[in-house]
């Protein structure tokens, strides 16, 4: 797929902001962390992918009712659902001055059980050393998911089935969509969301 930035200026997405909120303590030493440990900046994108894909739950995989929203609100509960997810990603990234947006699937939100169409998000990450943007699914991995990092060939946690309605999103985003975070901050429990997911950006 060819990536498409929503804006040409890169520090827009480097910035921080109430819900990628990097300067956060506990969020500013998880980067540290994960950096020092890293051998440069390819092996420090994939180390804070995995961290948030396999360390942070997906909150319907844990059965967590609560929701998350900003980056710091994730680490702290250990869970999000995948938007939220992606702010943490985002956030850890941007710590160390790498750039990444917010990417958008619309898929079938349960093939047996409910079949609408719903947002998905992910993230878009620069690669400096190659000089290209790629896309990474932190959603978290489970019996059928296997999203992985590869800079060749997307693995992402869901392969969209256009004949089924679903769509493929090839733009980045500097910032979360807004009634994504609206949806999130708004809704009490994950029990209230599931009833109100965005299904348009």
């Amino acid at each position: 797929m060819n990536l498409v930035l929503h804006s040409s200026k890169i520090n827009d997405y480097l910035k921080h902001d109430d819900v990628i909120d990097f300067e956060n303590e506990a969020v500013s030493k998880l980067a540290d962390a994960l950096f020092q440990k890293a051998d440069g900046e390819l092996d420090f994108i994939k180390a804070a992918y995995e961290f948030v894909r396999d360390k942070i739950s997906h909150s319907a995989d844990r059965g967590e009712d609560a929701v998350t929203c900003a980056a710091s609100e994730v680490l702290k509960a250990g869970h999000g659902i995948c938007f939220a997810k992606s702010h943490l990603l985002a956030a850890c990234l941007r710590a160390k001055s790498v750039p990444a947006g917010f990417c958008y699937q619309k898929l079938i939100l349960d093939d047996e059980t409910v079949s609408v169409l719903i947002c998905h998000g992910l993230n878009g990450v620069y690669i400096k050393d190659r000089k290209k943007w790629i896309r990474l699914d932190a959603r978290g991995n489970k019996a059928g998911v296997n999203a992985q990092f590869s800079l060749e060939t997307e693995r992402l946690a869901f392969a969209v089935r256009p004949e089924l309605g679903e769509e493929d999103g090839s733009v980045i985003y500097p910032s979360p969509d807004a009634k994504v975070v609206e949806r999130l901050r708004k809704a009490k429990t994950r029990t209230e969301l599931w009833e109100n997911l965005p299904n348009e950006l």
